[in-house]
């Protein structure tokens, strides 16, 4: 029997590496680092691995951080809802963050 942990974490982890089944939400600062840039750090979310109880104290892998481009990069918060209680279908929001959002 899957748990609901189990479950969540595998939700995120499908909408990490596949951003199609969710939506994606790029800071300013982010997209201001240039198309090759952003294109490099979803790439580094996609595989992004480096998950333990400090940064993923609920065991969901909804939160990660690392360096691009000699900036720090968080992907904070994989939110997903339910259309209905009845429905499977989830909607996500994922959302790309920069600690140094000026760049």
């Amino acid at each position: 029997m899957e748990t609901k942990t189990a479950r969540i974490r595998a939700l995120n982890d499908r909408l990490r590496q596949n951003f199609a089944e969710g939506l994606a939400v790029i800071t300013p600062g982010i997209a201001a680092l240039g198309p090759e840039a952003v294109a490099r750090i979803v790439k580094t979310i996609a595989v992004f691995d480096d998950f333990c109880h400090a940064n993923d104290p609920y065991e969901e892998r909804d939160f990660g951080a690392f360096d691009a481009d000699g900036h720090r990069v968080l992907f904070i918060r994989i939110v997903f809802a339910l259309t209905t209680a009845r429905s499977l279908r989830q909607r996500a929001s994922f959302v790309i963050n920069n600690l140094f959002a000026g760049g």
